[in-house]
């Protein structure tokens, strides 16, 4: 039989307790720069997936090397119409947007 360690904590209450319970100033402002980071990570993946470089995926999607790379390391945001040019251009994607309501 398995004996859980008690002073194991899950992602959520290790992030409650290091920035907040969600609903604070703090939680939603890591919140919103963490979904900007998981989009990040999804053009990387997607990009590596299919085998392209930054700069090939730039030239498919009619922007620069630089603009990628910042994407990817979360140091830019993005408009709208350039991911959808990423997402369907240049990695032949489609993009699904959703709204989810707390």
């Amino acid at each position: 039989m398995k004996v859980k360690n008690k002073s194991l904590k899950s992602l959520d209450q290790f992030i409650d307790e290091k920035i907040g319970v969600k609903g604070t100033q703090l939680r939603e402002e890591f919140e919103t720069e963490f979904d900007a980071f998981k989009l990040g990570v999804l053009i990387q993946q997607a990009r590596e997936d299919k085998g392209l470089t930054q700069e090939q995926l730039a030239n498919l999607a009619g922007t620069n090397k630089s603009y990628i790379s910042k994407l990817e390391r979360n140091l830019k945001d993005i408009r709208f119409s350039t991911l959808q040019r990423i997402i369907n251009d240049g990695l032949g994607g489609h993009l699904d947007i959703s709204i989810k309501f707390k």
